[in-house]
């Protein structure tokens, strides 16, 4: 088995400043650059045989390059936050990008993604016993302005995961180009 999902990378220059926001929250677990990346479907754990159909229903998803840009800060959890992220600003080009793959995995037979899809890059873990709630929205409130200048979107990637708490170290397994072929990683 090999847990699977899709995702775009983070630049560097969008990547530093996400560095940047991480200090100031008491018990967080800040994650490593090199594991930033924004979700697109979560896959999960599958066979090798189904990873290849994924594999090759991925290299049949199309479409144009686009700009984004991360904007604003947010958390999950509510009363007990377990993760502080980094927002991604409304994109068309990226909700289409992300229903495409949604629909291809559903063709599969997996199941459907149950929650609506938040485009963000965790900055973050926080343990939902020790977290003060307030002191996630103090740290919010102070950082709420938090925004990068827009980076250009080229391709997606297929990533590895081991089966682990907190997610990471992640392993670009196959990349694919929009408009174009897919490469190995």
């Amino acid at each position: 088995m090999i847990r699977l999902f899709t995702a775009l990378e983070i630049p560097a220059s969008a990547a530093e400043r996400l560095c940047s926001l991480q200090s100031g929250l008491k018990d967080a677990r800040w994650i490593s650059p090199e594991n930033f990346h924004i979700t697109l479907r979560f896959i999960g754990d599958v066979s090798e045989d189904m990873a290849y159909d994924i594999d090759e229903a991925l290299t049949q998803i199309h479409g144009s390059p686009f700009d984004l840009q991360l904007d604003g800060l947010g958390s999950f959890g509510h009363a007990k936050p377990h993760a502080l992220w980094a927002g991604v600003a409304e994109s068309e080009p990226l909700r289409a990008l992300q229903a495409k793959q949604e629909t291809a995995m559903q063709k599969l037979g997996l199941k459907p993604e149950p929650r609506k899809y938040t485009p963000h890059v965790t900055v973050a873990r926080l343990n939902k016993r020790s977290t003060n709630p307030c002191d996630v929205m103090h740290y919010i409130e102070h950082r709420n302005l938090f925004s990068t200048l827009p980076f250009p979107v080229s391709r997606f990637v297929l990533f590895s995961a081991r089966n682990s708490k907190g997610g990471g170290p992640y392993v670009a397994e196959r990349t694919y180009d929009l408009d174009e072929e897919v490469h190995a990683a």
